[in-house]
């Protein structure tokens, strides 16, 4: 026995959570079809966005190798890009385009985030595993094996995420992104349960980020490359742990110093529901617009009003816009905005273009855009009020709907009607009216980058689930290849 397994055992059994994540992570056998095929959708779905991400300079500057001309051998290409980098810069770039814009997917609980974001890091260390072992003459990971990874990630995450709010204690929730790439990354190295335990006590460990960026008066755009810095973290956590770094085994809970008391206020996590592929059966798509996801039905709301008001803007009185409690947490905002990462997460701004446009796109948050003046005279007449049954069934397990409500009156006493919707187009309630759109949308965002012939072969190749999970990742990274 050497010294350094002498050590990891003499330390005692692990903290629960460490365990049953390592447990989950490599001996869990995914046998849901549905989980495989929407985990496939979110892929394409996920990788769209960070293609459109694209189009704007201000996530395009961020990407690339820290230090210019970097040659990688056997690196991990960017999709969309001319960039093959070390995995963990990939893990960067790839995660950093993908949340760039708040168009991927959302999981929605006591602490909400968006579990594609583990793509960035799966994706990038699938590459660069895959190219290395090709190059000595072995065969390369498939796309099965990196769909697994991403079931088991969303479920990491979405589980942690259920009971625990992080948000509360002034944490973002991207930690829960390090720590279930940290867990699915050792797995795809070959790490044991061992291995995977080490890994993510340290991610626990890491400095964690603060929310400062995504609320007033801090609110920038770090909320948007916070993401692929996690996703990066936890592949260079992996990378150390497959070289026999040492790990923690009660990093969350050791007096003190642990997570729980250093940043938990001293709880430990509720754990209700076992790891399986339930996150991944009930993830939420955002398919018709960019928007924080607690305003997505609010925005499907104003839509609907939007024939209704268009030619009355100036005879508005006042709106009424009716929520949950997490909206009115995150997103209810008045005063000044400065910057797009502030509008996308403003409950008001998004209401008020889908009722001047009946549209809503990621140009609408740009500077140039918000200077509309009408804009922020609908968003006086706003007052928000809390529903506590939509509160309530916001987190049941059942239901787990985003209700929204809006309603106008004029100032010659008239009113529209009170449109409420409960269930977002994205939702598992509405996959059939919505995996159609979710295809468009992947193919809309394939022609911001690509010439039609291309754009069209890259969509038919990975719409047929058989085909595409024997694929191999170089393979399915190479299509995306400019």
């Amino acid at each position: 026995m050497s010294s350094h397994e002498f050590t990891q055992q003499s330390r005692g059994e692990p903290d629960p959570v460490l365990r049953d994540i390592a447990a989950y992570t490599a001996d869990y056998s995914i046998e849901s079809e549905e989980a495989y095929n929407i985990a496939r959708l979110c892929l394409l779905d996920a990788l769209g966005c960070g293609l459109l991400a694209l189009r704007y300079p201000e996530c395009a500057k961020l990407l690339g190798p820290i230090v210019p001309g970097t040659v990688v051998p056997h690196g991990a290409r960017v999709p969309g890009t001319l960039f093959q980098l070390d995995p963990i810069q990939a893990a960067f770039n790839i995660g950093c385009m993908i949340r760039w814009l708040d168009y991927n997917d959302t999981w929605l609980a006591a602490e909400w985030g968006h579990p594609s974001d583990n793509i960035g890091g799966i994706l990038a260390i699938a590459d660069y595993i895959s190219r290395t072992r090709i190059s000595e003459g072995s065969p390369p990971l498939l796309m099965h094996d990196v769909l697994t990874a991403i079931i088991k990630a969303h479920e990491i995450q979405g589980i942690l995420a259920l009971e625990n709010s992080f948000n509360r204690v002034g944490l973002d929730h991207v930690v829960l992104v390090k720590v279930a790439s940290t867990a699915v990354i050792t797995q795809l190295l070959g790490g044991s349960q061992q291995d995977i335990i080490n890994a993510v006590s340290q991610a626990w460990i890491d400095g964690q980020s603060l929310r400062t960026y995504r609320h007033a008066p801090n609110t920038g755009s770090r909320k948007s490359w916070a993401a692929g810095d996690a996703t990066s973290r936890a592949v260079r956590l992996a990378l150390m742990t497959m070289k026999g770094e040492m790990g923690y085994e009660t990093a969350l809970s050791a007096k003190t110093w642990g997570f729980y008391d250093v940043l938990f206020k001293g709880h430990a996590f509720k754990l209700n529901r076992p790891y399986s592929s339930y996150v991944m059966e009930n993830v939420l798509f955002k398919i018709s617009f960019p928007a924080e996801f607690h305003a997505q039905t609010a925005v499907e709301c104003a839509f609907l009003l939007h024939p209704h008001v268009k030619h009355r803007l100036n005879e508005i009185d006042s709106i009424v816009l009716t929520t949950h409690e997490s909206a009115l947490r995150i997103i209810d905002k008045t005063g000044p905005l400065y910057n797009p990462a502030d509008r996308d997460h403003c409950l008001q701004y998004m209401v008020a273009i889908g009722l001047i446009f009946g549209e809503l796109t990621a140009d609408h948050y740009e500077d140039s855009f918000a200077t509309d003046s009408r804009i922020d005279v609908l968003r006086e007449k706003m007052r928000t009020q809390e529903n506590v049954t939509y509160s309530q069934d916001y987190l049941d397990p059942h239901k787990r709907s985003i209700s929204n409500a809006i309603q106008v009156f004029f100032k010659d006493g008239t009113c529209t009607e009170n449109i409420e919707v409960e269930y977002p187009i994205g939702h598992r309630r509405r996959r059939e009216e919505g995996i159609p759109l979710l295809e468009n949308k992947f193919m809309a965002n394939l022609a911001t980058r690509y010439p039609h012939k291309q754009a069209t072969s890259i969509f038919n190749r990975c719409k047929d689930q058989d085909s595409f999970i024997r694929m191999s990742v170089p393979e399915f990274v190479n299509m995306f290849a400019i």
